[in-house]
């Protein structure tokens, strides 16, 4: 019979879960507990980490786990990485959600950097208002170049103010829309967005209204993963798991 442990945190996991809920198939969604306010979910959930590779493998194990999908983040690279690992000590089956990457096309005006240290780096300009859609963790890396002003849309509140001299804080949750994504920028007056390749539709909203608006986009790409057997699609993953 299988168990499924599916390591989330992202639109597709909760999409993954509710439709092998549907299924009736055994599932656990995994959180790393970085959201304040999950989303209820059709199946059980555990939050926090499981101490690196050797943890998630002993997990793998105790639980019998028969299958194991990494729905995480595209920048998850941590617990991706550590997925893989597990799998291979416990000889569990691993399949990796994912989210095809966005790729520039005609009017986008994208400069591609490595990965934050990189975008902070890219930021020692004159002053700009920024769309700094990074999410929470990595504001304070940008506490470096506190000349611009920020313009941060976040899940949660803070807990603490960002280090950021001059920033405004929206609490919103997607999927985003185009409209009111050009409706922000031109309220705040964004004159360049900082972004993640995370791919997918939920968040590409901002990258269309740029483009619609032609304002430049700094864009950080995804970390270089191990080899591991993939899919874009959700039909895939239930196929996977039945088969």
């Amino acid at each position: 019979m299988q168990n499924i442990l599916v390591l989330g945190g992202t639109i597709e996991a909760t999409r993954l879960v509710a439709e092998l809920a549907r299924a009736g198939l055994p599932a656990t969604l995994s959180y790393a507990g970085r959201v304040d306010r999950p989303k209820p979910q059709p199946v059980p959930v555990r939050v926090g980490g499981f101490g690196g590779a050797d943890g998630l493998a002993q997990y793998l194990r105790t639980h019998h786990i028969t299958h194991l999908v990494d729905a995480t983040h595209p920048f998850a690279a941590t617990i991706s990485t550590n997925a893989v690992r597990a799998a291979r000590l416990a000889g569990t089956p691993l399949l990796a959600l994912t989210r095809p990457a966005w790729i520039a096309g005609d009017g986008d005006l994208w400069t591609h950097v490595a990965d934050i240290p990189a975008a902070v780096a890219a930021l020692n300009v004159p002053r700009r208002t920024i769309m700094l859609a990074l999410g929470r963790m990595h504001l304070h890396a940008f506490a470096a170049r506190p000349a611009h002003r920020y313009l941060l849309r976040l899940v949660d509140p803070p807990q603490t103010p960002p280090p950021l001299p001059d920033h405004h804080i929206i609490i919103d949750r997607g999927p985003f829309d185009v409209t009111s994504d050009k409706g922000l920028m031109q309220a705040h007056g964004i004159d360049l967005v900082v972004s993640k390749n995370a791919g997918g539709t939920g968040a590409q909203a901002k990258l269309i209204a740029a483009r619609q608006l032609q304002i430049p986009v700094l864009m950080i790409d995804r970390p270089a993963l191990p080899d591991r057997a993939q899919t874009h699609d959700i039909a895939s993953v239930l196929d996977w798991v039945r088969s």
